[in-house]
C-alpha cells in the first residue's frame, strides 16, 4: 500500500514537471508584437485597435501598444521597423516617399472622390503593384488601410475661405515632411510643421492659424475649443498604412501570418464603421460649439491642387497610368 502511494506520488510529480515544461514551451511560443502610434491612448482609434486587433490575435500573441508617440516620434516609425526596433505601426503614405518616390501619389490632394471610391480602389487590385514595390523597397508588410476620415481645414478667425486664394497667408499646421508640407501649399496656405501632440497649444497661442484633420479627430483632440470655423475642403480621404516589419512578418509561420492578416482586416472594418458613423453626426456638434461650418468651392480647390501636383517633381515618380486607373474605378 505504501509502495503504491509512493508510485502514485511519483507519477503525479512527473506529470507536474511535464505540465510545467509544456507550459514553458507554450509561453516561449507566444509572439510579442511591439506597436507604436502617435494618437493618445484615449483616442477612439486606440480603443478600436486594442479590441479588434489586439484581442483578436488571441493567446498566441502578446500585443504591446504604445500611444501618444511615447515610444517613437511621428515620422520615425518606419525607420524603427526597418532597424528591428519596432514591429508594427499605423504609417502615413508620406513616411514612404523618401525610399519609394512612387508612393507620393498616395499623398496627393483630391486623389479620391470620396470614401466609396477609396475603398473600391484599395479593395481591388489597382494598388497591388505600388504596394508590392513599397514592401520590396522598405521591407515592411502592408496589412490594411483603415479609414481615419476625410480631412478638412479648421482655422481661427472669421475670414471666409471659399477658394485657395483665400488661404494666402494662413499659417496652416501640417505634419512634418515634404509631402505634408506640399499638400498645405497645394491648398493655398503657408504650411507650418508642428507635432500632432502640440497642435492644440499651437492653435491656442496663435503659433498657427489652423490645422487640417478629419472631423472626428477635431472633436477628439478638442481643436474646436481654439478655432472658429471648419471649411469642408474634403482634400484628403485619409487612410493609414497599417503595417508590420518584414522581419517580424517573416518570423511568423503560415497560421500566425493568417491570424495577423485576419485581425488587421477586422481592425480596418471597425475603424471604417466608426469613422463613417462619427462623420455623420459631426456637423451638428461643431455648430453647437459655436463654430461656423461650410463648404467652399471644391472644384476650385481640386483644380488648384491637382495642377500643382502635375507640375511638380512628384508627378514624375508616379507609376505610369496609375492615376488614370484610380480615376477609372
Amino acid at each position: 500500500m505504501r509502495n503504491m502511494t509512493f508510485k502514485t506520488a511519483l507519477r503525479g510529480a512527473a506529470a507536474a514537471v511535464a505540465l510545467m515544461v509544456s507550459g514553458g514551451v507554450a509561453a516561449a511560443d507566444v509572439v510579442e508584437i511591439i506597436y507604436s502610434d502617435t494618437v493618445q491612448e484615449t483616442d477612439r482609434r486606440s480603443g478600436i485597435l486594442k479590441e479588434h486587433f489586439g484581442q483578436c490575435l488571441g493567446d498566441g500573441f502578446e500585443f504591446k501598444p504604445y500611444f501618444g508617440a511615447t515610444l517613437f516620434k511621428q515620422g520615425t516609425e518606419l525607420t524603427a521597423m526597418q532597424r528591428g526596433n519596432l514591429d508594427m505601426a499605423n504609417l502615413a503614405s508620406y513616411d514612404f516617399e523618401n525610399q519609394v518616390p512612387s508612393a507620393s501619389i498616395l499623398g496627393i490632394g483630391y486623389l479620391f472622390r470620396g470614401y466609396d471610391h477609396m475603398r473600391k480602389v484599395f479593395d481591388g487590385d489597382t494598388m497591388n503593384g505600388l504596394f508590392g514595390e513599397m514592401e520590396e523597397k522598405t521591407g515592411v508588410k502592408v496589412l490594411a488601410n483603415p479609414y481615419i476620415g476625410t480631412r478638412h481645414v479648421n482655422i481661427r478667425g472669421d475670414k471666409k475661405i471659399m477658394t485657395p486664394a483665400d488661404m494666402q497667408g494662413i499659417k496652416l499646421r501640417m505634419p512634418g515632411g515634404e509631402g505634408w508640407q506640399f499638400l498645405g501649399k497645394a491648398l493655398g496656405a503657408n504650411p507650418t510643421p508642428v507635432a500632432f501632440t502640440e497642435v492644440y497649444t499651437a492653435l491656442q497661442t496663435g503659433t498657427v492659424d489652423g490645422q487640417d484633420n478629419p472631423l472626428p479627430t477635431n472633436k477628439q483632440m478638442k481643436f474646436y475649443e481654439v478655432t472658429n470655423q471648419i471649411i469642408l475642403t474634403s482634400h484628403r480621404v485619409a487612410t493609414n498604412i497599417f503595417a508590420m516589419s518584414g522581419k517580424k512578418w517573416n518570423s511568423l509561420n503560415e497560421a500566425q501570418q493568417a491570424k495577423v492578416k485576419e485581425c488587421a482586416m477586422k481592425f480596418q472594418a471597425a475603424m471604417d464603421a466608426s469613422t463613417l458613423g462619427l462623420e455623420k453626426e459631426m456637423s451638428d456638434f461643431f455648430v453647437q460649439q459655436g463654430l461656423k461650418i461650410y463648404t467652399p468651392d471644391i472644384e476650385a480647390f481640386r483644380n488648384h491642387a491637382l495642377e500643382m501636383y502635375k507640375n511638380s517633381d512628384y508627378s514624375k515618380n508616379w507609376p505610369a497610368g496609375l492615376l488614370e486607373s484610380i480615376n477609372a474605378n
